[in-house]
């Protein structure tokens, strides 16, 4: 009798049923529950911490807290069975960033049951708290008192866990700010993990966190919580995106995009155009992908509805319905690709060059004149939880020269989409997307030609770029040195 080369199909039934009973039940996947008690005496900072930590960033001073140094041995926790006791280091210190705009009414509602399980000045809301306000004074409290001999501040500091309750733009926005801590020698940094609240979700699913914010996620956040706690820790690459423009044109840019001061364009590079003496330079991270094209066009629609008409894109059901409209309605799918090549393909106006791992030498890649989105993809996950890049056959790899992709190897898949049908089954897993690349740098070239403005966007943030006939812009794509810490959901994805 032949032996069986996979998991059997009915034990991965029996196994995914007794998962979903579990999370109902709001147990672990031993069967053990959750205690609330043993859960906010793990993760819940001593008061005298908190309260230092709320008045150090509401003051925007790392001394606003020292009134409450001193004072620990006056803090007391529910034992979870009515009775207080003392409270000292905690196993593992979660600090919240919740995005209460996101996920309709969900965050509001979110936020409100975790400042009742851990505190309120632990579950920091995103409309009023930014992020690097908390690293610069709420980081920066902690570290002053370890400074003057706190021990359970110092180990507060090095046990400390980020959780992050929103879509992709926000994940990156925290992640961002974390990667700081590291430029300015404040190590550790620390490692963050996600509830997912937004539409897509790609950075939540890859790290095995989950694709929606669960129907029955009252019963299911302990267990979420003590997942952040024990959970095992892995890297993300994160890349780094600069735009040189001729000056002139204000751009109106994503929080992820920034104007920053001229960079200098390699000069090893041969570029088809040149660039004014007047430059404008904007610069970015992203950490799951940047596109050019009509996937970003259908992208910068929808956060223009979203913005002019909140009411309208108040579920994540409800999103992605007006995300397939405005598939259909900006040319994927009604307007044939081939119609006016310069007005529909990207080929006659980008030109693309790359450096391929550990190679100093720039490469001019060509692709077909059809492809309408260039996309530069660093996990599995996109759109939802997508795999455009697919699972490619050890074969075809060493054919085309790839490697298999990770979020920490250092390159980027390239891949590109062509006419609506062509995209829409990429999505469906029935093929792959038009493989291009991977590359450990790359720099895109843009002429207007027929074409005045384009879009683009990272991670999910879109905006529109304004091009010249004349002059080219360019855009470079680099990876950060630091690598972010990420929290694992699960070993294995699921999803």
């Amino acid at each position: 009798m032949a032996s069986s080369s996979g998991p059997d199909p009915a034990m991965n039934k029996a196994e995914s049923k007794a998962s979903m009973i579990e999370s109902i039940k709001g147990r672990s996947m031993s069967g053990v529950r959750v205690s609330r008690g043993d859960l906010r005496r793990k993760m819940t900072m001593p008061a005298y911490l908190r309260l230092a930590i709320r008045d150090a960033i509401a003051a925007k001073s790392i001394d606003a807290g020292k009134r409450h140094y001193g004072v620990a041995s006056l803090c007391l926790v529910d034992d979870g069975g009515g009775e207080k006791c003392p409270l000292g280091t905690p196993e593992s210190p979660v600090v919240v960033f919740v995005n209460s705009k996101s996920g309709g009414r969900q965050g509001y509602a979110l936020k409100s049951k975790l400042q009742n399980l851990m505190g309120e000045e632990q579950v920091l809301d995103l409309q009023t708290v930014k992020p690097h306000e908390f690293v610069e004074y709420g980081l920066g409290c902690l570290e002053n008192f370890a400074a003057l001999g706190d021990s359970c501040a110092k180990e507060t500091r090095e046990r400390l866990r980020i959780v992050v309750a929103g879509g992709d733009g926000t994940v990156g926005w925290v992640l961002g700010c974390l990667g700081e801590l590291h430029k300015q020698g404040r190590d550790p940094v620390p490692p963050t993990a996600i509830i997912p609240l937004g539409t897509g979700n790609d950075l939540s699913r890859n790290f095995g966190w989950g694709g929606s914010f669960p129907f029955n996620w009252k019963t299911a956040i302990k267990k979420t919580l003590d997942r952040v706690l024990h959970a095992p820790l892995c890297r993300l690459d994160s890349w780094n995106l600069v735009i040189s423009m001729p000056a002139g044109v204000e751009l109106d840019t994503p929080h992820a995009l920034k104007q920053t001061e001229e960079v200098i364009l390699d000069q090893d590079l041969e570029n088809a155009g040149r660039l004014p003496e007047q430059v404008s330079c904007y610069q970015g991270v992203f950490y799951n992908y940047f596109s050019i094209g009509m996937d970003a066009q259908v992208a910068y629609s929808f956060h223009h509805l979203r913005n002019e008409k909140p009411y309208l894109a108040q579920s994540p059901i409800a999103n992605k319905i007006i995300y397939s409209g405005y598939s259909c309605k900006q040319g994927w799918f009604f307007t044939p690709c081939m119609t006016g090549p310069s007005l529909r393909g990207l080929k006659n106006i980008l030109r693309l060059h790359i450096k391929r791992l550990n190679s100093p030498k720039w490469e001019l890649i060509h692709f077909p004149s059809s492809v309408r989105s260039v996309v530069a993809l660093n996990l599995h996950s996109y759109a939802s939880g997508r795999n455009p890049w697919g699972n490619l056959k050890p074969e075809y790899l060493e054919k085309r020269g790839f490697v298999e992709a990770k979020a920490d190897d250092g390159l980027l898949e390239i891949f590109g989409f062509k006419q609506g049908w062509h995209a829409s089954f990429v999505m469906v897993d029935l093929i792959s997307a038009k493989h291009i690349a991977q590359a450990s740098e790359i720099r895109f070239e843009l002429r207007g030609g027929a074409w005045k403005e384009g879009f683009m966007q990272m991670d999910g943030e879109p905006w529109k770029q304004p091009m010249n006939n004349e002059y080219s812009t360019f855009l470079d794509i680099k990876r950060v040195q630091f690598q972010s810490i990420m929290i694992q959901g699960r070993t294995t994805i699921l999803e």
